[in-house]
């Protein structure tokens, strides 16, 4: 969802608390968040996805730093949404705990060494590299964020993206 230049204004106006505005930004913003949740959904939970992602649009869309972000971070809300609804749904949770321990206690300790390799040689580099930096040399968010010239912020995402990765390999 890219808001075309004409709608900036509104986005900006939402932002800074206008209640016609944040109206108008949501029924621009419906569409494109329920072609979104189609496509990351269960068929049945579409509708609860789009009602949630635009309550939390109306009701955190001042907390959003930079408007640029604006689309990823409401892409952001729907996905995880979507995966909410599904897991309550299917009773099913990805990110089970109780699974990774199984699957850990049924490895023996070279077999899961060769699998954490493979599952860090798996990972795009920019995420390996941050891995590597917390996990391996120890670093701080803050030394990494300064050694790579990046923010905190985009630190801190990469890294969750990289462990979610490669957890998924590990485990999926």
């Amino acid at each position: 969802m890219s808001l075309a230049e004409q709608h900036l204004p509104v986005l900006d106006a939402a932002h800074r608390g206008d209640p016609a505005a944040l109206a108008q930004l949501l029924r621009l913003c419906q569409p494109d968040i329920r072609r979104y949740a189609q496509r990351n959904c269960l068929i049945g939970d579409v509708d609860d996805a789009v009602q949630e992602a635009l309550l939390v649009l109306s009701r955190k869309l001042s907390s959003v730093r930079m408007l640029a972000a604006f689309s990823g971070w409401l892409f952001q809300i729907v996905k995880h949404e979507c995966h909410r609804l599904a897991r309550v749904t299917l009773n099913y949770d990805p990110w089970d705990d109780a699974r990774a321990e199984e699957w850990l206690a049924s490895q023996d300790t070279a077999a899961l060494r060769q699998e954490v390799i493979h599952a860090l040689e798996s990972l795009p580099a920019d995420y390996l590299q941050v891995v590597l930096l917390r996990d391996f040399a120890e670093m701080s968010i803050g030394e990494i964020a300064e050694q790579l010239e990046q923010s905190t912020a985009a630190i801190k995402s990469r890294l969750h993206r990289a462990r979610a990765m490669a957890r998924e390999y590990l485990i999926g």
